[in-house]
């Protein structure tokens, strides 16, 4: 009988492909194992084994498989089985989940080698130019990578060349696959053999005598062996014995030393064995502990609303304990890198080296060694702290789940599919686990809110902050007002310099929020108003003034600042607008003494660039830090006791049916991070409009004012909690075709769901890196089946892609669009 497997390749191809197997290898296969498999007329693919059976396929005659790549399942079965969630609920492909899933280094790629063909006699006249170079050079190597033809003949590309050649039979085509993941070998050495007893090791110390580096480099090495029992790193030997690469090298040669390899991890827990014991809770974090607990007993997926800095963390902790005491596993999701920076320090008190840390500033090695120990349920993995990406590890007992910030929309992936929210996803992979499942925030989503509202999730709640600290006072200054008395300082009002002044003559640390990088949005020709515009997208340059250029933020277009205006030739150049580049000149202006710094995307590229910054505010080595909204998601700074809002109106104004739980969310969040311990902190935010409802809520701390008005809105306009939206985009080079085409779908999904639909309409950003964009909206009833909905949509989709002029238009779908 014959035996075939179904595989998952990591493109975006709707199927699944079928592959034949023989005997032998249907005994070793099982799901969840990668094999390289043959794809198309020469492509080699990993592929992961979804299944084994014995039906072959209809369509087309099943090839062979190329090579097994695994001694056991990567991929765990249950985790197949949230993928395969993920790829529906979010209509994408399978494939595109397993790629975002696996690290890098686990999908092999293959190289095509161009060699000669020997079986053939090649008559030199009848080659062109460019294919002789490639006969020529294959006379001198057998082998040839793309790349080396690319510069022999130097053209980029060479696949016309390479065809040419294959139909006159001058080469063949191989393909050969490479392995990314190499472990980390750590060089050790010992004595030789030969020299282990004392009497030979006398010997050896009179033969040195007339060498004494290499005798001083024994003799440590004696040493250091006496006083610790663990291996000699031969880096440690170095250092230790004062001496060179060069000499221990010479003695390896000798065979007076035998140096070895050890395997080591890369990412290494570097604190001391003791853990300190975690606090006790208060009697607010208590009671939210029971609530929690109680809500889980019954299987529910709990929130726990925490006014910031009530401690939240410590109550997590508690949690976390009580999992890893029963051997699982627990997972700790975080809206930011900045943030799990600065809770592992927190985390590893507790629990020492049982955390692994899991995001996208490390490098391919180093997942696929987390991937390895959470595989493998290793004592190094027992808790996952991480981005968005830790909910796709293949966790085998799981039994804690956590999203903190669970309202930061960073948690929703835009870009490449699978276009999944983190928050939702781990929700499903709790459920699959059986596991307790707690969202955690000071301003939670609407949505998650009205859950608990209406006991679909259980509830806890904090009302106190920890040590009984009271809420920072919080102040709206009027800058219109102040403006046109022209008591304004630059951007900062009287108000605002005032407080700062003050705070640092108290020595204490000030944050200042201003939600746009760069040094100002737009450069302007005071003659003709002209804007310089990003060649590939419908945006205007802004201006960084750190590297004196213009750049855009959509593509990374850049260009060197501009001496005269592009369209008229007029010197006088003007920026309009403000960044944190331009809060941070003016700070330093006004406050010469000040340590300023700034924390933005500009800042904090580098893979420990967070930390650094973070590290270094938290040492009061700065007093004011500028920042972007990085600063507002949930760090926790001693001794910052004044939080400057710049502009809380570019928030409010934002073309966004969210924008003002947004606004809300984020003034709190920012204003959470003063005045955290003894003192009493301010937050003062400027605004044109001090009368705005959405800055009264903030200034009372009244988020259910907030949640009931923007509730009332939604049922009114049919927006989620009340309906789910799907947004369709539309990708196309061609303006006339994008147009023509988003027209066709929505006239088909309105014969479909009627007035539901939305659009076709453009963003406010209409073009991107050439490619034009455009939207529509569909609003999914809850009385509506949301399966059946996504099905006619697809439906649409293939009736769509039939028509030949619309096959190029790229069709994106954004469920549950944040």
């Amino acid at each position: 009988m014959a035996n075939f497997i179904n595989v998952i390749l990591p493109i975006p191809l709707e199927r699944l492909f079928t592959y034949s197997i023989t005997e032998e290898e249907s005994v070793l296969l099982q799901p969840g194992m990668r094999v390289a498999v043959p794809f198309g007329k020469s492509k080699i693919y990993t592929g992961l084994v979804h299944s084994i059976h014995q039906t072959p396929p209809q369509a087309y005659e099943a090839k062979e498989i190329h090579q097994l790549l695994d001694d056991y399942p990567i991929v765990k079965a249950v985790q197949l089985k949230h993928w395969e969630w993920i790829s529906s609920y979010y209509m994408c492909t399978l494939g595109e989940v397993v790629r975002s899933a696996l690290p890098g280094a686990f999908l092999l790629e293959s190289e095509t080698l161009v060699l000669r063909n020997l079986e053939y006699e090649v008559e030199e006249k009848e080659l062109l130019d460019d294919e002789f170079l490639v006969y020529e050079a294959l006379q001198h190597q057998s082998i040839l990578k793309v790349q080396e033809v690319s510069a022999i003949v130097e053209r980029k590309n060479v696949l016309p060349i390479l065809e040419r050649l294959l139909k006159k039979k001058v080469i063949v085509l191989k393909e050969e696959v490479y392995y990314q993941y190499k472990p980390k070998l750590v060089r050790y050495v010992k004595l030789g053999v030969a020299y282990t007893s004392d009497e030979k090791l006398e010997e050896l110390l009179n033969s040195l005598s007339r060498a004494p580096k290499q005798s001083q480099v024994v003799l440590t090495l004696f040493q250091l062996q006496g006083s610790t029992r663990k291996p000699i790193k031969v880096t440690d030997l170095e250092k230790s014995s004062n001496s060179s690469k060069a000499i221990i090298k010479s003695l390896v040669d000798k065979e007076i030393l035998e140096e070895y390899f050890i395997k080591t991890d890369r990412v290494v827990y570097d604190g001391t064995s003791d853990t300190s014991e975690s606090k006790d809770l208060n009697e607010y974090q208590e009671s939210a502990l029971v609530d929690i607990k109680a809500a889980f007993a019954k299987k529910k997926v709990t929130l726990l609303k925490g006014i910031t800095s009530s401690g939240k963390t410590e109550v997590y902790v508690k949690l976390i304990e009580e999992c890893l005491e029963k051997g699982l596993q627990a997972l700790y999701l975080l809206p930011e890198i900045a943030l799990t920076t600065q809770l592992i320090s927190r985390l590893q008190e507790y629990f020492g080296d049982k955390i692994a840390i899991y995001h996208s500033k490390y490098n391919v090695q180093e997942r696929v060694e987390v991937w390895q120990n959470v595989l493998l349920a290793k004592p190094k993995a027992q808790l996952v702290i991480g981005a968005r990406s830790a909910l796709y590890l293949p966790f085998s007992k799981l039994g804690l789940v956590i999203i903190d910030e669970e309202h930061e929309s960073s948690f929703k992936q835009f870009d490449p599919a699978p276009r999944y929210h983190a928050r939702d996803a781990a929700i499903v992979l709790g459920n699959l686990h059986n596991a307790g499942v707690l969202l955690g925030s000071a301003t939670p989503s609407v949505e998650s809110y009205h859950n608990a509202q209406t006991g679909k999730y259980g509830y806890a709640e904090i009302t106190r902050r920890y040590g009984n600290v009271m809420l920072p006072e919080m102040e709206l200054v009027d800058i219109k007002e102040a403006a046109r008395k022209k008591r304004m300082k630059g951007h900062f009002s009287e108000r605002l310099l005032l407080e700062m002044e003050e705070t640092l003559s108290e020595g204490d640390q000030i944050i200042l929020f201003q939600n746009r990088r760069g040094f100002a949005p737009l450069l302007e020709c005071l003659t003709c108003g002209h804007t310089p515009q990003c060649p590939n997208c419908d945006v205007s340059l802004t201006y960084h003034q750190f590297r004196n250029q213009l750049r855009c933020h959509y593509c990374s277009h850049h260009t060197a600042l501009p001496k005269i205006c592009f369209a008229c030739g007029s010197p006088d150049l003007d920026t309009k607008g403000f960044g944190t580049e331009q809060i941070e000149k003016e700070v330093v202006g006004l406050f010469p003494d000040a340590k300023v710094g700034r924390m933005d995307l500009d800042t904090t590229r580098g893979k420990h660039g967070y930390e650094k910054i973070i590290t270094a505010f938290e040492q009061q080595e700065l007093d004011i830090l500028v920042g972007t909204q990085m600063l507002t998601k949930g760090l926790d700074f001693r001794n910052v006791n004044l939080v400057g809002v710049m502009n809380a109106d570019s928030l409010l104004n934002f073309p966004d049916y969210r924008a003002h739980e947004r606004t809300y969310q984020l003034l709190t969040q920012v204003s959470g991070r003063a005045g955290r311990t003894k003192k009493r902190g301010k937050v003062i935010i400027q605004t044109y409009n001090p009368f705005h409802q959405i800055l009264k809520q903030v200034t009372n701390s009244d988020y259910e004012g907030m949640y009931a008005e923007q509730l009332y809105e939604r049922e009114q306009f049919k927006y989620p909690p009340v309906s789910r939206i799907i947004k369709v985009t539309f990708k196309h080079k061609n303006y006339n075709v994008l147009n023509e085409a988003a027209d066709w779908f929505a006239g088909a999904l309105r014969a479909n769901f009627g007035g539901t639909v939305l659009g076709p309409e453009y963003p406010p950003v209409a073009r991107i890196r050439n490619q034009y964009l455009k939207h529509i909206m569909v609003k999914v009833q809850k009385v509506q089946s949301l399966a059946q909905t996504k099905a006619n949509i697809k439906r649409i989709e293939t009736s769509f892609k039939a028509i030949s002029m619309y096959r190029s238009v790229r069709v994106i779908y954004n469920v549950d669009h944040v």
